[in-house]
């Protein structure tokens, strides 16, 4: 298991219903995009930072080694705004107004990213998968990716357990070691993804599966309180970020 699937498993929330969550968690992100940037941006990404750390109990640890592989992503995606090809300073200079943009589109991605962890670190994905059949997507796209969800784990410790093996045997000492150990791991990957997949099918025809994976669901049901803070500081940011717009230039 993955470590934000095993905190999301032992979160403070994972009790309440997925929608309470959704609604604040996608309720972010969608406030860090829409809002200028500054002081939008910064202030989504305190109160969901304050909400990650403090009620939901998530490890300062476990959040960053989860967050700095999507920050990459927003630093690689903000780098292009510096520079301009072409031009009449040369063929590669800085963009006018470059740093400016940069910053607010690093700003307003690490924000919003923030608000997608914040939903992954407390809702596990098993309990999401069987309530979108109530929400009107078919059981079986349903069923094929909680199936994916669940195997995906089982070849993911296959593929560790390999690697393991292949570097106690002196498979990774050089280069040409290394891509025969990579070539080997993905011919076991291949063959072992077929295998389990089989025998998946297997187990389920034995269990008499008529199209339908009946999964149980711990109760829950949606607290109007939690929705009614949700809502209070979704419109608390914005209301604050659009005064602070006009008081601070």
């Amino acid at each position: 298991m993955l470590p934000i699937d095993a905190a999301a498993h032992s979160s403070r929330w994972r009790h309440r219903h997925p929608l309470e969550k959704a609604l604040l968690g996608l309720g972010l992100t969608v406030t860090a995009v829409c809002l200028p940037p500054w002081p939008g941006a910064p202030l989504v990404a305190a109160a969901t930072l304050a909400l990650l750390l403090g009620p939901a109990g998530v490890a300062g640890r476990q959040l960053w080694r989860a967050f700095r592989i999507p920050l990459g992503f927003c630093v690689t995606g903000a780098l292009p705004l510096l520079v301009q090809v072409g031009g009449p300073h040369g063929p590669l200079s800085l963009a006018p107004g470059g740093p400016e943009q940069a910053g607010q589109l690093l700003l307003r991605t690490s924000a919003a990213s923030l608000g997608v962890l914040l939903f992954a670190f407390t809702t596990p994905v098993s309990d999401v998968f069987p309530r979108l059949v109530r929400a009107g997507v078919p059981a079986a796209v349903v069923d094929v990716a909680l199936v994916m969800y669940r195997i995906s784990f089982l070849l993911l410790d296959t593929l560790s357990r390999v690697r393991q093996a292949q570097a106690a045997r002196l498979g990774h000492t050089s280069r040409a070691a290394a891509w025969r150990s990579v070539a080997g791991l993905g011919a076991i990957a291949f063959v072992r993804a077929f295998d389990r997949a089989g025998r998946l099918q297997a187990g389920l025809a034995g269990r008499g599966y008529d199209g339908t994976l009946r999964v149980l669901l711990p109760p829950a049901t949606v607290s109007r309180r939690f929705v009614g803070a949700t809502a209070a500081l979704l419109t608390g940011l914005v209301v604050l970020t659009l005064v602070l717009e006009r008081l601070v230039p």
